[in-house]
């Protein structure tokens, strides 16, 4: 009996090429499983180029520094920016690897608008937008855009993932707090306009403008450009900063919360009942 062939379907297409792909998945996406060999030495480079361009970027604002060294910045600015491109191009390559990304158009289209891949597109993109732009001005603006490079460091580190994970599970209670002190800064700035604009019109000159105070008064800063003078508004500021204080402390016991009980699944806790001491 004459075995009829394989279909095209079934058949692998270019498996070395499959293979490559699947080991340079494994070495950038060092988040997906533990760091070793190449992916661990990769991690620390890729690490240790993004801590130098944020030192980098910090010692080029002071003149002395860059008159002197001008050279060597642009030259570390360029081999950064290529290696990010490399890196870039790479990730590209390879999201096909991710079961969120498996199709070979559509998949790399949708890993190009996330948000990964947007912080790794801005912190090469002032360096190319510099090649054809005119206005020295804008380029100087974009500039600021390579400092997205600090926030890759995110990918590959535990606790700047464990922090994503905790505000992503209590976005609800924090946007809800946030609400509450805004609310609470308008009905504060709101009452102390109508009592201290009739003796300080100049400085009290509208509700938005009072609200400076009130950011001041509720986070307790005391910046002390803006002041009531009165007995009822040194009242109401007493007031305010008090409330400031109890109103910022929620979102800090929400993510307190969040990350305690974050910790313990990780460590595997289990919790008992303090009663009849059977597990919950």
């Amino acid at each position: 009996m004459v075995n009829a062939p394989r279909s095209a379907s079934s058949t692998p297409h270019h498996p070395r090429r499959t293979r490559l792909r699947l080991t340079m998945y494994r070495v950038l996406e060092t988040s997906t499983g533990k760091k070793r060999g190449m992916s661990l030495v990769f991690n620390v480079v890729l690490v240790t180029i993004i801590t130098l361009n944020a030192v980098a970027i910090v010692l080029h604002t002071v003149e002395s520094i860059n008159r002197k060294h001008a050279v060597l910045f642009r030259d570390f600015e360029f081999f950064s920016v290529m290696f990010f491109t490399v890196e870039y191009l790479l990730r590209i390559w390879v999201s096909v690897e991710n079961e969120k990304y498996r199709h070979p158009v559509w998949g790399r289209l949708r890993y190009m608008v996330s948000t990964s891949a947007i912080i790794d597109l801005l912190a090469i993109f002032p360096f190319y937008f510099s090649l054809f732009a005119t206005d020295l001005a804008i380029v100087r603006i974009l500039r600021i855009f390579r400092i997205f490079r600090l926030f890759r460091i995110s990918r590959y580190s535990h606790a700047v993932r464990l922090i994503q994970r905790v505000v992503a599970d209590r976005k609800e209670e924090l946007v809800l707090s946030v609400m509450f002190i805004l609310f609470m800064l308008i009905i504060v700035s709101s009452i102390m306009y109508y009592v201290e604009h009739p003796v300080q019109p100049q400085t009290f000159s509208s509700i938005p403008a009072t609200m400076w105070w009130g950011v001041n008064a509720m986070a307790t800063v005391g910046y002390g450009d803006i002041h009531p003078i009165t007995p009822l508004g040194k009242l109401l500021a007493g007031i305010a900063a008090m409330m400031g204080i109890m109103l910022f402390a929620l979102p800090t016991g929400i993510l307190t919360s969040g990350f305690l009980e974050h910790l313990r699944l990780q460590k595997g806790a289990r919790n008992y009942c303090p009663h009849c001491g059977k597990e919950i």
